[in-house]
């Protein structure tokens, strides 16, 4: 899992729903056969690709701490648990 890193270790990779808050991330990968096609193209629109740099503001507080509020650049938007376990990513 990834948490806020202790050292400058940055070749660490899991999936975006395991990222601490406030930790930035590089996107690596995403699983796009796992997601409707209807759901791949919304998170592509929203900027959530391979590369993409965010960050998680906060989480959900219900059951399953769904949405995950995600930074990326300027803009937040809110993503389900789900479509954040298809993605890899890597501390910077």
């Amino acid at each position: 899992m990834i948490h806020h890193p202790s050292s400058d270790i940055s070749t660490d990779t899991d999936t975006l729903d395991n990222l601490a808050p406030l930790v930035r991330a590089e996107i690596l990968s995403v699983d796009w056969s796992v997601l409707a096609p209807d759901e791949g193209k919304r998170l592509r629109a929203l900027g959530l690709d391979e590369g993409s740099r965010v960050a998680i503001a906060h989480r959900g507080v219900f059951f399953g701490k769904d949405p995950i509020a995600l930074v990326i650049g300027r803009t937040v938007v809110a993503i389900r648990r789900g479509h954040a376990k298809a993605m890899r990513v890597r501390i910077i």
